[in-house]
Formats: C-alpha cells, sequence, structure tokens
C-alpha cells in the first residue's frame, strides 16, 4: 500500500525576491537611522542610496533571472551569468556617475554608501543562499498524463 505523499508547497521566484528583497530594505532602513544618528543627513543619504542601488541593481538581476527560467530553463545560466556582469557594470557605472557629479562629497557620505553596498549585498547572498538550499526544487515530474506508460515492443530476435 503506498500513500500519497503531498509536497510542500514550492517557493516561486517571485517569493524569493521579495524576502531577499525585504531582508536588504531592513537591513537599509536600520543603517540609514544609524547613519542619521552618528553623522547625520550625509551618512543617511548615503546609506539610504546605497540600499537603494542594492535592491535596484540585485533586484532587476533576480528577477530577469527568474522570467528566464521560468519561460527557457536551458538558457537560465546563460542569462545568470550575463545578467551578473551588466550587474557589475551598473554598479560601477553608478559610483562613477556619482562620483562626478560631486554628490559624494556634499550630500552623499562616500563611506557609508560603500559600506551599505557591501553590507547589503552580503545580505541579499545571504539571504538567497538560504532560501535556495531550503527550497522543494523536484528533480523530475512523475506525473505525466499524456505519456504511454506502457513498454515498448521488442524486436524477435532480441536478446533479454
Amino acid at each position: 500500500m503506498t500513500t500519497d505523499a503531498r509536497p510542500a508547497p514550492l517557493i516561486r521566484g517571485t517569493a524569493v525576491l521579495v524576502r531577499t528583497a525585504g531582508a536588504t530594505i531592513l537591513l537599509g532602513l536600520l543603517t540609514t537611522a544609524l547613519g542619521a544618528l552618528v553623522s547625520g543627513s550625509a551618512a543617511a543619504y548615503g546609506a539610504l542610496a546605497g540600499t537603494v542601488l542594492v535592491v535596484g541593481v540585485f533586484g532587476f538581476g533576480t528577477f530577469t533571472v527568474n522570467a528566464v527560467a521560468a519561460v527557457m530553463p536551458t538558457a537560465s545560466l546563460l542569462v545568470a551569468v550575463m545578467t551578473y556582469t551588466l550587474q557589475v557594470v551598473v554598479m560601477a557605472l553608478a559610483f562613477v556617475i556619482l562620483s562626478g557629479s560631486g554628490a559624494l562629497d556634499d550630500t552623499i557620505d562616500r563611506a557609508w554608501l560603500g559600506g551599505t553596498v557591501i553590507a547589503g549585498t552580503m545580505v541579499w547572498l545571504v539571504a538567497q543562499i538560504v532560501q535556495a538550499t531550503s527550497r522543494r526544487i523536484p528533480i523530475y515530474d512523475v506525473s505525466l498524463p499524456d505519456v504511454d506508460q506502457t513498454p515498448a515492443p521488442r524486436a524477435e530476435g532480441a536478446e533479454r
């Protein structure tokens, strides 16, 4: 006698994205408040800008890879590598633009921005690793309703 074991519900990519972004935003809010208390408004703006940068860049990358994996799983590794490269370029470009605009000298504290980007990246990575290792990911699907399960007939003279 077999029992029909019901699998735990699968966590979809959107739920992982929301949970990961939520953890990073929580860290960003705490860092922004700490920066405002310790070093003033420039530190708070730096921490806030770092949080927005991390959530925006990594959120776009995660969303893109999840969308491609849902439609065409075979292309997800290629898209993941390309997205990673794009994330590095966008992050560097954001720092170049901020540095060139003069905002890092007056309005935004450079140290709080960099520290929040580093801490936010670590939180994002840890949250994704924890969720990816605790997900139920089926290796194969045994419920194929349109597939005929009868064995193919053997040719005469075939060895057993």
